[in-house]
Formats: structure tokens, C-alpha cells, sequence
């Protein structure tokens, strides 16, 4: 592998780093040229990948780079770990986050519609979790507020953008729609 100082600098940089990094901070902080960077993070992606005895593997998530778990890994740690990393969400506090993420913005009531209930208690929980947010309001009568996905969503999922949802099928995407 060629660049290996190199390499094991930008894997020291990530491993010391508690948030995604990305690759201009990067090339900054290690002070190498960005292309450099961008290889190294090639090799460290490769040698993560492929070493079986490693735990964890690099991730792009909300636009920088990080070191996560291995999946396999995860799911036996995530019992004794996830509670510090990823709290539990309640079955109704999911889907109204699903009806946000898919659907945003979104207000209050076409968030009701599609869940057939009242949602203040779940966007009050998810508001302080930090996983939605205010983000405007809707130009009809009365201006209703417009909720959509945080950093933090990304994050929670592992996502590097809400483009990597999984897709839905076409029934539930008929049921998001006819609410609206």
C-alpha cells in the first residue's frame, strides 16, 4: 500500500475525531494535499474492509468521514452500547419520523392525516431528541410549521443524506401521498 504514514495519519485523525470529518478538514489538519487525502482515504477504506480482524470500517456519514462498527459487530455490542449512541424509539415516535423523513417538509396535520392520530407528543419527543426540526412554514392559511430531518437523523441512521432511505413500496408511497 503506498501512502502508509500517510494513511495511518488520516485513520489517527478519524479514530481521535467524535464527529464525521471531511475531507478539507482533513487535508487541514493533517496538512496534506486533498488528493493525498482522498487516496488515503481509499486505502484505509480498502485495508478496513478487508482485514477480518478489524472492528470497524469507514463511513461517509452527513457529508464527513468517520470510523463506525462493523455491522455484524454492532449487532452484538448494540444492546450493551446503543443505549449511549442510539436511544430507543418507541413504534409510534418511528413512524411519525418515517412520515417526516419521506415526506418532508411536512406539517403538523398532513402528519396526522397519515397516521390517523394525533402526533404533538411525537414531535415534541422527536424535536428534543434533536432528530426533526422546524424548517419553515407552509404558505397556505394560518402558516402551519414544516418539520423535517436534523444532522442528528443522518447520524442515528448511519445515513450521509436522506437520499440513502431505503425506497418505498408502492403502497405506502400511495399512502403518503393521498394524505397530503
Amino acid at each position: 500500500m503506498e501512502l502508509e504514514k500517510e494513511t495511518a495519519l488520516i485513520e489517527t485523525i478519524l479514530f481521535l475525531e467524535s464527529e464525521p470529518v471531511s475531507e478539507k478538514a482533513l487535508s487541514s489538519v493533517s496538512q496534506l494535499s486533498p488528493e493525498v487525502v482522498t487516496k488515503c482515504l481509499t486505502n484505509l477504506k480498502e485495508k478496513l474492509t478487508d482485514d477480518p480482524s478489524c472492528g470497524v470500517e469507514l463511513q461517509m456519514i452527513t457529508g464527513g468521514w468517520t470510523l463506525v462498527p462493523k455491522k455484524d459487530i454492532w449487532s452484538v455490542l448494540r444492546e450493551k452500547y446503543g443505549a449511549k449512541n442510539e436511544g430507543r424509539l418507541s413504534r409510534s415516535a418511528m413512524e411519525t419520523l418515517s412520515i417526516i423523513a419521506y415526506s418532508q417538509p411536512i406539517t403538523r396535520a398532513e402528519i396526522e392525516a397519515i397516521r390517523g392520530v394525533s402526533a404533538d407528543n411525537m414531535i415534541r419527543l422527536l424535536s428534543e431528541r434533536n432528530l426533526i426540526k422546524e424548517v419553515g412554514k407552509k404558505d397556505v392559511p394560518g402558516k402551519p410549521i414544516q418539520f423535517g430531518t436534523t444532522k442528528e437523523f443522518l447520524k442515528f441512521f448511519r445515513l450521509n443524506s436522506i437520499a440513502e432511505l431505503p425506497k418505498l413500496d408502492e403502497d405506502e408511497a400511495e399512502r403518503f401521498e393521498l394524505a397530503r
